[in-house]
Formats: C-alpha cells, sequence, structure tokens
C-alpha cells in the first residue's frame, strides 16, 4: 500500500503547494512551523466524519472528535472554510465524496514511533483528496494522546507535512517521545493556521489555473524513509 505511487505523487505536490511559507519570525520552517506540501480537502468543503465503533471503547470518540471542534475553530482563520460534520458510527471505513473514517489498524513501527496514519484519495488526480481514513493502531490506548494523533493527523489533511525538528508547543505535527506519552497539542497552533493559509492559497490558485487537471503518470518505488507521510492510495 506504501509503494512509491506514493512518494512520486508526494514530491510533485512539494513542487506545487510548497514554493512559500509563513512568512513570520516566530514561524520559522523546521522550528516552530511545519512544511507544507501534502493533498488537501478541497476548499469550503463539509467533511463528514465517521467512526468504526466497534474498534473503539465506550470513552474514546470524545477524544476523537474533540480535534474535528478544533480545526473548525480555524477554519475561516486559515482561509480553508473546510468543516468536519461528525454522522456516527459506521461498520466499516468508507469511501464516499468527502468523506473521512476514523478506524483502528495494525500501523505500528516501534522504531520510528509511528502509531497513525493518514490514508487519502483523488478521485480528479488533483491532489484535492475525495476521501481519507485515518488509522490508529490498537496500541495507542491513552485518551489524551488520541487527541493529539488525530490533532496530527488532520493537520496532513490540510497540507502540513511533519515537522520533527520544531520544538515542543510550536505545532501539531511535532514526533511524539513514545507510544502513549502524549504531545500536548491538541488544537492547532499559531504557526499551523499561518502554514494551511499558505497552504490554500496556493491551492486556491492551482485550482483556478487547472480547473482540468490531466492525470498523473505515477511509478512504482521504494518504500517511504518517512513513517508518518501521508498514504495515497488508489480506490479499492
Amino acid at each position: 500500500m506504501k509503494r512509491l505511487a506514493l512518494v512520486s505523487l508526494l514530491v510533485l505536490t512539494l513542487g506545487t503547494f510548497a514554493p512559500l511559507a509563513a512568512q513570520s519570525s516566530s514561524c520559522q520552517v523546521g522550528v516552530a512551523a511545519a512544511a507544507v506540501g501534502f493533498w488537501t480537502w478541497a476548499p469550503e468543503s463539509k467533511i463528514k466524519v465517521y467512526i468504526v465503533a466497534s474498534d473503539f471503547e465506550p470513552n474514546e470518540p470524545e477524544f476523537l472528535l474533540a480535534p474535528l471542534s478544533a480545526w473548525n475553530a480555524v477554519s475561516q482563520l486559515t482561509g480553508s472554510n473546510v468543516k468536519f460534520e461528525y454522522q456516527g458510527i459506521t461498520d466499516r471505513p468508507l469511501y464516499c465524496e468527502n468523506c473521512l473514517t476514523i478506524f483502528r489498524g495494525e500501523v505500528f513501527d516501534k522504531s520510528k514511533r509511528h502509531l497513525t496514519e493518514l490514508r487519502t484519495y483523488s478521485a480528479a488526480r488533483n491532489r484535492i483528496m475525495t476521501w481519507a481514513h485515518i488509522v490508529i493502531d490498537p496500541r495507542l490506548t491513552n485518551s489524551k494522546t488520541l487527541t493529539n494523533a488525530l490533532v496530527h493527523e488532520l493537520g496532513h489533511s490540510f497540507g502540513l507535512l511533519d515537522c520533527y525538528s520544531c520544538k515542543q508547543n510550536t505545532t501539531v505535527m511535532i514526533q511524539f517521545k513514545s507510544v502513549n506519552t502524549p504531545n500536548d497539542m491538541d488544537r492547532p497552533s499559531a504557526c499551523d493556521v499561518a502554514q494551511v493559509k499558505v497552504v490554500y492559497q496556493s491551492v486556491m490558485v492551482q485550482l483556478k489555473r487547472s480547473p482540468h487537471p490531466q492525470p498523473l503518470v505515477v511509478d512504482e518505488g521504494e518504500e517511504p524513509v518517512d513513517d508518518d507521510t501521508p498514504v495515497v492510495i488508489r480506490k479499492p
């Protein structure tokens, strides 16, 4: 699933959406702000969110839903105007337009402290996400870490990349120190807002220039080096 059909797409995305950065000395990329470049939800979209209830304990959904509200709260500030709308439970991952399904799956990598994964698909091959899945490893059980991890993965869906060199409390894209250890980032920071705003300025320009984008030619390659890079997959 992670074969780099994926890296080819990600490199193309970086070339398209990442020429800019937040113009603030306090939001230096790699220090206090994440670089940008991944795929995004369409501007102004309403994302229907579902949880595979059988994968979680009865008290866990509230910790999964809090990050939705946190990102909704900055929707206008980021310029995305994307809103998440919780629809309820499902018995399986969904592939509908503007759908996000949260469920558990084996994605753990001890050497890389990898416990969650964003998987997504673009029907138009234009780096605008059609649907997405957030997969949470069963080993992740700490309630606060669940929230931190969901905020992080949603950050990927707004074009933010991992920032393992960033200082604590500067961005939701920082690395987790260990399994079930919270990173204390339960909502987007000011630098996250600034970076997502840059992303969507570029997205809007790109969409205006390419209303009918050509399909991408994808070559297979090696496994990604960065374990937390969102995974782009074809629709089953």
